[in-house]
């Protein structure tokens, strides 16, 4: 007769899960026992938070939910942090975690906590299985939750003597395909008439717009309508490149160049904004342009955010039904395509200056000209992304992975893990700070025992660079910020990855091609030089400085 781990790992299969990544306890001995003999493989990582933030990258470029696997109490709770990064990001996650025995109390309330309780309010549902004959539905159910709109986690708990309760077979429930509403021809025809009354229309381009299905829909709309759109950080990417419609990333909520054709417009077409992210800017009550809110789900009303027209459904046959009306009769605005190079030009400045240490703009220059057009460049979190958003140039759909929502440290290697394994034969490139590195850097051995092919940039300036930048910009001492570093080659080679050090700007894109060329894992320290960003960030920027996030 099958356990309950059986059934787990049999529906789980049914649902076209080929990795679990995790760190088993005693509490999913039965459920790794039952995976052995499965075709999933088992990814062991060195942390918990490692394993989910790779489950919800494997979610956010394929559509379909990463799973990962703990046990109970404390490696439970380390999945809090990836649990919320896919809730942020809207990117679907299933966490399975072990639990004592339901029916019996033998260890009393050792390592015990409430670990359903703990994940409520950072999953889209979070529910214990009680009957291992529930099993097959209660997964069906995870899946289809997690993908729906919005997307997210679920986390389900198993005790071990569910997983080891023996029961009838029961039949796995059959996938069935997943529906999204329509919106509305009157929502539609609204918001065409909207638009066509408009004298410069502007299209915003947001986070829910990166899910994999919408690129060709979307970029279909931009070429039909001949519309100028910009887009958010977590939008960056959406719509593949060659338009000459693209008009910038607003990396900051005001003050930006982008914040120029903003402050032109007469109307925003806002398509998959999700409040969650920075706000990419600031609605005004009277004076400013009207807001369409195109979206799956209806907006979240804001005080920087609470649009004028909402056109509720699918994305993708959203924008393929406003195509249809729209297509041939926009008027071009010839003061936004001027605008349009005028700010392209002014993200090219600095981006070749030789100063050594690197500086930020000169990294995303090097970087850019080393990948191809499908390389995947994931980044941590911390001052650089600013940087990457605004001038890194993408000409494939999701290809520059950053979060703007959640905005956490030490996820920038686990997601270029994921990105390796599901692209071996794409260039990935992970950028990390020196802090944000070292808060996964374990998970450098876990990339070498995978045989990934991977290049890690460590951007060392041995502080926690964002914070501490805002640190100076809001007037205060330089205090409390500052670390020591390892020797970040021999902390390479010590987990039989390679390294090498950048000791010139020019020799940074020949590094980066020599560490591609040699293949495996190879982690590249680059001295950087941020402190020129309060000038550049204050004085460019027409010396606004809007919260920017963690460090």
């Amino acid at each position: 007769m099958p356990k309950g781990s059986d059934l787990l790992v049999a529906a789980l299969e049914n649902e076209g899960v080929d990795r679990i990544f995790g760190v088993p306890g005693e509490e999913n001995l039965d459920f790794l026992e039952s995976l052995r003999n499965s075709s999933i493989e088992l990814v062991l990582t060195r942390h918990e938070q490692a394993a989910a933030f790779m489950a919800a990258t494997h979610g956010r470029l394929t559509g379909r939910p990463g799973v990962c696997l703990a046990t109970l109490g404390p490696g439970a709770l380390n999945f809090s942090t990836g649990a919320a990064y896919a809730h942020l990001g809207a990117w679907p996650m299933i966490l399975i975690t072990g639990q004592k025995a339901v029916m019996s109390a033998k260890q009393a309330r050792f390592q015990i906590v409430d670990i359903v309780a703990s994940m409520k309010p950072l999953t889209k549902m979070t529910r214990q299985i009680v009957s291992a004959a529930a099993i097959p539905a209660t997964v069906r159910d995870a899946f289809r939750v997690a993908m729906e709109e919005r997307p997210g986690p679920v986390h389900l708990e198993l005790p071990e003597d569910i997983a080891g309760e023996e029961v009838e077979d029961v039949p796995v429930i059959p996938v069935h395909p997943l529906e999204r509403p329509i919106a509305h021809a009157a929502a539609l025809d609204r918001a065409a008439e909207a638009i066509l009354a408009a004298k410069r229309p502007l299209v915003m381009i947001g986070a829910a717009c990166s899910r994999p299905w919408l690129t060709e829909s979307l970029s279909t709309f931009v070429a039909r309508t001949r519309l100028p759109f910009f887009n958010t950080q977590m939008g960056k990417g959406a719509v593949t490149g060659g338009s000459n419609l693209y008009m910038g990333t607003a990396a900051l909520s005001e003050g930006d160049y982008v914040h120029e054709a903003v402050a032109r417009a007469d109307l925003i077409i806002a398509i998959g904004h999700d409040t969650v992210e920075k706000p990419p800017f600031l609605m005004k009550g009277k004076g400013g342009p009207k807001v369409i809110h195109v979206g799956f789900q209806s907006a979240t009303v804001e005080q920087v955010y609470h649009p004028d027209i909402e056109v509720i459904g699918d994305i993708g046959a959203t924008v393929d039904g406003l195509a249809e009306r729209l297509e041939g009769k926009v008027s071009e605005d010839q003061g936004m395509v001027d605008l349009r190079q005028k700010i392209l030009s002014r993200l090219n400045d600095r981006a070749e200056e030789d100063r050594f240490p690197v500086t930020p703009q000169r990294l995303v220059h090097d970087v850019r000209e080393a990948m191809p057009e499908d390389g995947i460049v994931c980044l941590d979190n911390g001052m650089y992304k600013i940087w990457f958003a605004r001038n890194y140039r993408t000409h494939v759909a999701n290809t520059l992975l950053l979060d703007n929502a959640l905005a956490t440290m030490g996820a920038g290697l686990p997601s270029a893990m994921m990105a390796s394994m599901l692209y071996p034969n794409r260039r990935v490139l992970a950028v990390c700070g020196d802090g944000g590195f070292m808060m996964n850097s374990q998970e450098m051995e876990t990339a070498v025992r995978l045989g990934l092919n991977l290049v890690v940039i460590i951007l060392n300036d041995s502080a926690y660079g964002m914070i501490r930048w805002k640190q100076a910009v809001d007037g205060f001492e330089d205090f409390g910020m500052r670390f020591g570093n390892p020797d970040f080659v021999r902390y390479a080679e010590a987990y039989g990855a390679k390294g090498s050090r950048v000791t010139s700007v020019e020799e940074l894109v020949p590094t980066i091609e020599a560490a591609f060329a040699g293949g495996g894992v190879h982690l590249l320290d680059v001295p950087i030089d941020y402190s020129e960003n309060t000038r550049v960030l204050v004085d460019e920027l027409r010396n606004r400085t809007p919260d920017v996030g963690c460090a």
